[in-house]
Protein backbone atom coordinates (compact mmCIF):
# COMPACT_ATOMS: atom_id res chain seq x y z
CA UNK A 1 0.00 0.00 0.00
CA UNK A 2 1.46 3.15 -1.06
CA UNK A 3 2.09 5.70 1.69
CA UNK A 4 -0.40 8.87 2.50
CA UNK A 5 0.73 11.94 1.50
CA UNK A 6 -0.82 15.61 0.88
CA UNK A 7 -2.63 16.47 -1.65
CA UNK A 8 -0.88 19.62 -3.29
CA UNK A 9 -2.42 23.09 -2.35
CA UNK A 10 -4.41 21.05 0.64
CA UNK A 11 -2.96 23.10 3.42
CA UNK A 12 -1.99 19.62 4.77
CA UNK A 13 -5.82 18.63 5.10
CA UNK A 14 -6.20 16.45 2.88
CA UNK A 15 -4.36 12.94 3.05
CA UNK A 16 -3.58 10.99 -0.18
CA UNK A 17 -2.54 7.87 -1.87
CA UNK A 18 -0.22 7.61 -4.53
CA UNK A 19 -1.68 5.72 -7.46
CA UNK A 20 0.70 2.96 -8.23
CA UNK A 21 1.67 -0.69 -8.14
CA UNK A 22 -2.10 -2.72 -6.89
CA UNK A 23 -3.67 0.67 -5.82
CA UNK A 24 -7.65 0.14 -6.24
CA UNK A 25 -9.14 3.47 -7.26
CA UNK A 26 -13.09 3.18 -6.50
CA UNK A 27 -15.42 2.62 -9.45
CA UNK A 28 -18.26 -0.14 -9.95
CA UNK A 29 -17.19 -3.71 -10.79
CA UNK A 30 -19.17 -6.72 -12.12
CA UNK A 31 -18.07 -10.21 -12.38
CA UNK A 32 -19.47 -11.10 -15.88
CA UNK A 33 -19.78 -14.10 -17.60
CA UNK A 34 -19.47 -14.14 -21.85
CA UNK A 35 -21.19 -16.99 -23.53
CA UNK A 36 -19.56 -18.20 -26.78
CA UNK A 37 -21.47 -18.99 -30.24
CA UNK A 38 -19.78 -22.61 -29.52
CA UNK A 39 -20.94 -23.14 -26.05
CA UNK A 40 -18.49 -21.91 -23.84
CA UNK A 41 -18.62 -19.73 -20.95
CA UNK A 42 -15.82 -16.92 -20.47
CA UNK A 43 -14.81 -15.44 -17.39
CA UNK A 44 -14.77 -11.73 -17.19
CA UNK A 45 -14.91 -8.13 -15.24
CA UNK A 46 -16.40 -4.97 -16.36
CA UNK A 47 -15.68 -2.12 -14.70
CA UNK A 48 -17.40 1.33 -14.68
CA UNK A 49 -16.94 4.74 -13.65
CA UNK A 50 -18.67 5.01 -9.77
CA UNK A 51 -21.40 7.73 -9.91
CA UNK A 52 -21.77 9.27 -13.84
CA UNK A 53 -22.12 7.13 -17.34
CA UNK A 54 -18.56 6.49 -19.39
CA UNK A 55 -17.21 8.60 -22.30
CA UNK A 56 -15.60 5.29 -24.32
CA UNK A 57 -14.74 1.62 -23.63
CA UNK A 58 -11.84 -0.53 -23.45
CA UNK A 59 -12.42 -4.37 -24.13
CA UNK A 60 -8.89 -5.55 -23.16
CA UNK A 61 -7.44 -8.45 -24.96
CA UNK A 62 -4.52 -9.80 -22.92
CA UNK A 63 -1.20 -11.33 -23.64
CA UNK A 64 -0.15 -15.43 -24.48
CA UNK A 65 -1.85 -17.83 -21.81
CA UNK A 66 0.96 -20.54 -23.20
CA UNK A 67 3.24 -17.66 -21.61
CA UNK A 68 1.02 -16.79 -18.54
CA UNK A 69 -0.91 -14.39 -20.06
CA UNK A 70 -4.99 -13.83 -18.18
CA UNK A 71 -7.06 -10.98 -17.60
CA UNK A 72 -5.04 -10.02 -14.14
CA UNK A 73 -1.69 -9.10 -16.41
CA UNK A 74 -0.77 -6.15 -15.11
CA UNK A 75 -0.90 -3.60 -17.74
CA UNK A 76 -4.86 -4.58 -18.14
CA UNK A 77 -5.44 -5.08 -13.97
CA UNK A 78 -4.22 -1.76 -13.34
CA UNK A 79 -6.15 0.05 -16.25
CA UNK A 80 -9.20 -1.30 -15.18
CA UNK A 81 -8.32 -0.76 -11.56
CA UNK A 82 -7.73 3.35 -12.46
CA UNK A 83 -8.94 3.97 -15.55
CA UNK A 84 -12.93 4.31 -14.70
CA UNK A 85 -11.84 6.43 -11.91
CA UNK A 86 -9.30 8.52 -13.55
CA UNK A 87 -10.50 8.89 -16.94
CA UNK A 88 -14.02 8.13 -16.95
CA UNK A 89 -13.85 4.82 -18.85
CA UNK A 90 -15.70 1.37 -19.20
CA UNK A 91 -12.98 -1.44 -19.26
CA UNK A 92 -14.06 -4.95 -20.03
CA UNK A 93 -11.38 -7.87 -19.18
CA UNK A 94 -11.74 -11.71 -19.55
CA UNK A 95 -9.79 -14.57 -19.67
CA UNK A 96 -9.59 -16.13 -23.70
CA UNK A 97 -10.97 -19.84 -23.83
CA UNK A 98 -8.88 -22.55 -21.57
CA UNK A 99 -7.40 -19.46 -19.48
CA UNK A 100 -7.28 -19.39 -15.32
CA UNK A 101 -6.96 -16.39 -13.10
CA UNK A 102 -8.16 -14.97 -9.72
CA UNK A 103 -11.24 -14.10 -11.11
CA UNK A 104 -11.82 -17.92 -12.05
CA UNK A 105 -11.05 -20.69 -15.44
CA UNK A 106 -12.58 -19.74 -18.79
CA UNK A 107 -14.03 -22.63 -20.27
CA UNK A 108 -12.40 -24.47 -23.49
CA UNK A 109 -8.56 -24.64 -25.21
CA UNK A 110 -5.89 -22.32 -26.24
CA UNK A 111 -7.32 -21.52 -29.70
CA UNK A 112 -3.83 -20.24 -31.55
CA UNK A 113 -5.70 -16.80 -32.18
CA UNK A 114 -8.15 -18.39 -34.49
CA UNK A 115 -10.73 -19.71 -31.62
CA UNK A 116 -10.43 -16.73 -29.63
CA UNK A 117 -12.34 -14.93 -32.69
CA UNK A 118 -15.44 -16.17 -31.26
CA UNK A 119 -13.93 -15.06 -27.67
CA UNK A 120 -13.93 -11.69 -29.05
CA UNK A 121 -17.54 -11.77 -30.70
CA UNK A 122 -18.88 -12.64 -27.03
CA UNK A 123 -16.83 -9.48 -25.61
CA UNK A 124 -18.55 -6.95 -28.20
CA UNK A 125 -21.74 -8.94 -27.42
CA UNK A 126 -21.55 -7.41 -24.42
CA UNK A 127 -20.60 -4.36 -25.32
CA UNK A 128 -23.81 -3.84 -27.19
CA UNK A 129 -26.08 -5.85 -25.02
CA UNK A 130 -24.80 -2.99 -22.51
CA UNK A 131 -25.07 -0.02 -24.61
CA UNK A 132 -20.90 0.40 -24.00
CA UNK A 133 -20.43 3.62 -25.58
CA UNK A 134 -17.57 4.05 -28.26
CA UNK A 135 -15.68 0.66 -27.66
CA UNK A 136 -11.75 0.43 -28.35
CA UNK A 137 -10.33 -2.78 -28.41
CA UNK A 138 -6.97 -2.88 -26.22
CA UNK A 139 -4.86 -5.51 -26.87
CA UNK A 140 -1.12 -6.95 -25.83
CA UNK A 141 1.08 -9.01 -27.33
CA UNK A 142 -1.23 -11.83 -28.11
CA UNK A 143 -3.64 -9.84 -27.28
CA UNK A 144 -3.05 -7.72 -30.25
CA UNK A 145 -2.76 -10.51 -33.26
CA UNK A 146 -6.46 -11.10 -32.11
CA UNK A 147 -7.05 -7.63 -32.67
CA UNK A 148 -5.60 -7.25 -36.00
CA UNK A 149 -7.25 -10.46 -37.14
CA UNK A 150 -10.86 -10.09 -36.38
CA UNK A 151 -11.39 -6.74 -35.10
CA UNK A 152 -12.33 -5.32 -38.17
CA UNK A 153 -15.43 -7.52 -37.79
CA UNK A 154 -16.73 -5.60 -35.09
CA UNK A 155 -18.13 -2.31 -34.68
CA UNK A 156 -14.85 -0.70 -33.23
CA UNK A 157 -13.95 3.16 -33.06
CA UNK A 158 -10.17 2.03 -33.43
CA UNK A 159 -7.45 -0.66 -31.48
CA UNK A 160 -4.75 -0.02 -29.69
CA UNK A 161 -1.86 -2.79 -29.81
CA UNK A 162 0.93 -2.87 -26.98
CA UNK A 163 4.07 -4.72 -27.71
CA UNK A 164 2.68 -6.49 -30.95
CA UNK A 165 5.12 -9.65 -31.66
CA UNK A 166 3.14 -10.05 -35.53
CA UNK A 167 4.02 -13.61 -35.31
CA UNK A 168 0.22 -15.19 -36.33
CA UNK A 169 -0.78 -11.87 -38.54
CA UNK A 170 -0.24 -12.18 -41.77
CA UNK A 171 0.55 -8.80 -44.33
CA UNK A 172 -2.52 -8.84 -45.38
CA UNK A 173 -4.39 -9.05 -42.18
CA UNK A 174 -2.82 -5.74 -41.41
CA UNK A 175 -3.01 -4.30 -44.77
CA UNK A 176 -7.02 -4.33 -43.87
CA UNK A 177 -7.03 -1.84 -41.62
CA UNK A 178 -5.69 0.73 -44.47
CA UNK A 179 -8.73 2.65 -44.94
CA UNK A 180 -11.25 0.57 -42.52
CA UNK A 181 -11.97 4.32 -40.98
CA UNK A 182 -11.06 2.37 -37.52
CA UNK A 183 -8.08 4.21 -36.06
CA UNK A 184 -5.00 1.82 -35.43
CA UNK A 185 -2.61 2.75 -32.96
CA UNK A 186 0.34 0.79 -32.27
CA UNK A 187 2.83 1.27 -29.23
CA UNK A 188 6.29 -0.35 -29.90
CA UNK A 189 8.96 -1.05 -27.47
CA UNK A 190 12.53 0.38 -28.10
CA UNK A 191 13.62 -2.81 -26.04
CA UNK A 192 11.22 -4.81 -27.26
CA UNK A 193 12.08 -8.61 -27.29
CA UNK A 194 9.89 -10.05 -30.55
CA UNK A 195 9.30 -6.71 -32.51
CA UNK A 196 11.80 -3.61 -32.20
CA UNK A 197 10.58 0.28 -34.16
CA UNK A 198 12.17 -0.45 -37.32
CA UNK A 199 11.24 -3.28 -38.03
CA UNK A 200 7.57 -2.37 -36.93
CA UNK A 201 7.74 0.38 -39.01
CA UNK A 202 8.11 -1.99 -41.80
CA UNK A 203 5.84 -4.53 -40.97
CA UNK A 204 3.05 -1.85 -40.86
CA UNK A 205 3.92 0.53 -43.94
CA UNK A 206 0.52 -0.85 -45.30
CA UNK A 207 -1.35 1.06 -42.71
CA UNK A 208 -0.37 4.79 -43.56
CA UNK A 209 -2.70 6.22 -41.53
CA UNK A 210 -1.48 4.07 -38.45
CA UNK A 211 -0.58 6.17 -35.38
CA UNK A 212 2.83 4.80 -34.53
CA UNK A 213 4.36 5.52 -31.20
CA UNK A 214 8.01 4.18 -30.51
CA UNK A 215 8.69 4.14 -26.72
CA UNK A 216 11.96 4.96 -25.55
CA UNK A 217 13.24 2.93 -22.92
CA UNK A 218 10.11 0.51 -23.09
CA UNK A 219 10.50 -3.82 -23.03
CA UNK A 220 7.19 -5.82 -24.00
CA UNK A 221 5.60 -6.57 -20.31
CA UNK A 222 6.20 -2.40 -19.55
CA UNK A 223 7.54 -3.31 -16.28
CA UNK A 224 7.86 -0.65 -13.59
CA UNK A 225 5.27 2.30 -12.72
CA UNK A 226 6.61 4.83 -15.46
CA UNK A 227 6.28 2.45 -18.26
CA UNK A 228 2.69 1.88 -16.83
CA UNK A 229 1.80 5.65 -16.67
CA UNK A 230 3.06 5.99 -20.29
CA UNK A 231 0.75 3.01 -21.56
CA UNK A 232 -2.21 4.53 -19.94
CA UNK A 233 -1.69 7.71 -21.22
CA UNK A 234 -1.34 6.80 -24.73
CA UNK A 235 -5.13 5.04 -24.03
CA UNK A 236 -6.16 7.77 -22.37
CA UNK A 237 -5.12 10.25 -25.23
CA UNK A 238 -6.90 8.59 -27.76
CA UNK A 239 -10.15 7.62 -25.76
CA UNK A 240 -10.63 10.70 -23.63
CA UNK A 241 -7.65 13.49 -23.66
CA UNK A 242 -9.44 15.86 -21.48
CA UNK A 243 -8.48 13.53 -18.68
CA UNK A 244 -4.81 13.80 -18.80
CA UNK A 245 -2.85 14.46 -17.44
CA UNK A 246 -3.48 11.41 -15.19
CA UNK A 247 -3.04 12.29 -11.63
CA UNK A 248 -0.63 10.28 -9.88
CA UNK A 249 -2.29 11.14 -6.12
CA UNK A 250 -5.95 10.11 -5.47
CA UNK A 251 -7.92 11.20 -1.80
CA UNK A 252 -7.47 8.90 0.78
CA UNK A 253 -10.68 9.02 2.17
CA UNK A 254 -12.30 8.15 -1.11
CA UNK A 255 -10.60 4.66 -1.02
CA UNK A 256 -11.93 3.87 2.55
Amino acid sequence: MSTPTRLPGSGGSEPSIEIRGAVELPARRESVELRTSDGLRLIGELSLPLDRDPVATIVALHPLPTAGGFMDSHIIRKAAARLPALADLAVLRFNFRGVTSPHGTSDGVFGEGVAERLDLTAAMDLVGARALPHPWLVGWSFGTEVTLKWGLEHPIEGAILLSPPLHRTSDAEIAAWAGSGRRLVALIPELDDFLRPAEAAERFASVPELEFVAVEGGKHLWVGEAQTRRVLSEIVLRLNPSALPLPELYPADELA
